[in-house]
């Protein structure tokens, strides 16, 4: 770890515990005006008291689900060729997509340059079937699908977030504010995240954080209730379909929706791929290849669809209770 990243860790204010956080809930402004289209206009909308967990699903917890319940995640199950017409016979096997570096600058405009997809890649296997976790047991779990969340949420007597409740969170009451910590990306030159190091991205980071990849669950400062790394290291999913835009229409602070949900299955469809009728989803929170030459998303009000029956090495997840009664842990 790079003597950046041992100051930062060392700066946080406290360490994350396994008790879910308790959230009084409230109003604020979702979304934003000033970044990308898909996260306007900000309506003001009210959220319930709810319970999240202070860091992302961790590869040890997502162990412990599979060895108890048996199951089995999609990236590790055999394809259906009628599912995916026109998929190259190599590809129509188990495994998922893993962040690949590029020997050099490319057309940003292209994803498949650093995406690859490699057979045998999943949870227990995140860059491919000679990889391990063995040594991330503190990282967060990724190559999950949404429906592999869901089950793990469920097996853990728990539920995954709404975009709201999850936006809600990652703002640690900072209302409007760009960052999860506020008005700076860096302030005092500080590191928050878990991101993409320098502007070269995808091909050559600088080191600066001490990750390339994910990161300990816990390793930056929390926000201001406690919550880690609402900002980079994994995108997470929410419960929400997806929408290209917020609501036009939800009137005043006085009659701001309350626990507002996103679209519907049917809309959520990507027009760009008429041929994949796969729905998808809402995930919150950027990642670590959030890089501010490319992908300004490690903000609150950021928000990108992902199609719900794919994983991918920057994709993991966290957990909510809407119960009082429980026990507030996971």
């Amino acid at each position: 770890m790079s003597k950046a990243a041992r100051r930062t860790t060392s700066r946080s204010r406290r360490r994350p515990t396994r008790d879910l956080v308790a959230l009084p809930g409230g109003l604020f402004a979702m979304g934003s005006n000033d970044h990308y289209t898909e996260e306007a206009p900000p309506p003001p909308v009210r959220v319930g008291a709810f319970r999240i967990e202070p860091v992302a699903v961790t590869n040890e917890q997502f162990a412990r689900f599979v060895a108890d319940s048996g199951y089995v995640t999609v990236a590790e199950r055999d394809l259906d060729p009628s599912d995916y017409p026109g998929a190259p016979p190599q590809n129509l096997q188990p495994g998922s997509l893993v962040f690949t570096p590029t020997t050099g600058p490319v057309d940003l405009r292209h994803l498949s340059q650093w995406w690859a997809w490699t057979p045998g890649a999943s949870w227990a296997h995140p860059t491919g079937p000679s990889s391990s976790i063995k040594k991330l047991a503190d990282h967060p779990v990724v190559h999950v699908a949404h429906e592999d969340a869901a089950a793990y949420a469920v097996w853990a007597g728990l539920a995954l977030p709404t975009e709201a409740e999850w936006e809600y969170a990652a703002r640690g009451g900072l209302d409007s504010k760009p960052f999860t910590w506020g008005d700076e990306a860096r302030p005092n030159g500080q590191i928050m995240a878990n991101t993409w190091d320098g502007l070269d991205f995808p091909w050559r980071s600088s080191g600066e954080s001490g990750y390339l990849r994910t990161a300990p669950v816990g390793s930056f400062p929390p926000n201001d209730f406690g919550l880690f790394d609402m900002a980079g290291n994994v995108w997470e999913w929410t419960a929400d379909w997806w929408t290209t835009r917020h609501p036009d229409d939800v009137g005043s602070p006085c009659c701001a929706p309350a626990d507002p949900r996103g679209g519907d299955l049917e809309a959520s469809y990507d027009p760009a791929q008429p041929q994949f009728r796969v729905g998808r989803r809402v995930i919150k929170g950027g990642s670590h290849l959030c890089a501010d030459s490319y992908c300004l998303r490690y903000r609150p009000a950021a928000r990108r669809p992902q199609m719900i029956d794919t994983g991918m090495s920057h994709l993991g997840f966290r957990c909510v209770s809407r119960d009082a009664d429980d026990e507030g842990t996971s």
